[in-house]
């Protein structure tokens, strides 16, 4: 299994100083004066981080995440057969209940509905 590549926790940081700078410019400005400066200075700070060149992709992501997948469905318990049947059962016959359930109370309604209006 191929190694995938961590992020260091200067990558973090980097991106979040630009945001407290943008955040601390922006209260700086507006305590100087008008909105205008506080808006330009996080429009600043949004095109600097804008203009960042992308990181490449890592290849083989798509490989890696059907790994995993498959691995994965190997640790699921599957029902046996007679439990999948009695799972099937107690789910058919919940649902038959509360269809008659819902039967009985809308039938209930609508007959006080008649009673009541005409």
């Amino acid at each position: 299994m191929a190694k995938s590549k961590k992020r260091k926790n200067s990558d973090y940081k980097t991106s979040i100083l630009t945001t407290e700078e943008a955040k601390n410019n922006a209260k700086n400005a507006k305590k100087e004066g008008s909105r205008w400066d506080a808006a330009k200075t996080r429009a600043e700070a949004k095109q600097k981080k804008k203009n960042q060149p992308k990181k490449p992709r890592e290849k083989g992501r798509i490989k890696e995440y059907f790994r995993g997948v498959k691995l994965e469905m190997k640790k699921v318990v599957w029902p046996t057969r007679s439990e999948l049947g009695s799972f099937t059962v107690v789910v058919l016959a919940t649902c038959a209940a509360f269809a008659l359930l819902f039967w009985g109370i809308d039938s209930g309604v609508l007959a006080a509905i008649k009673a009541l209006c005409f």
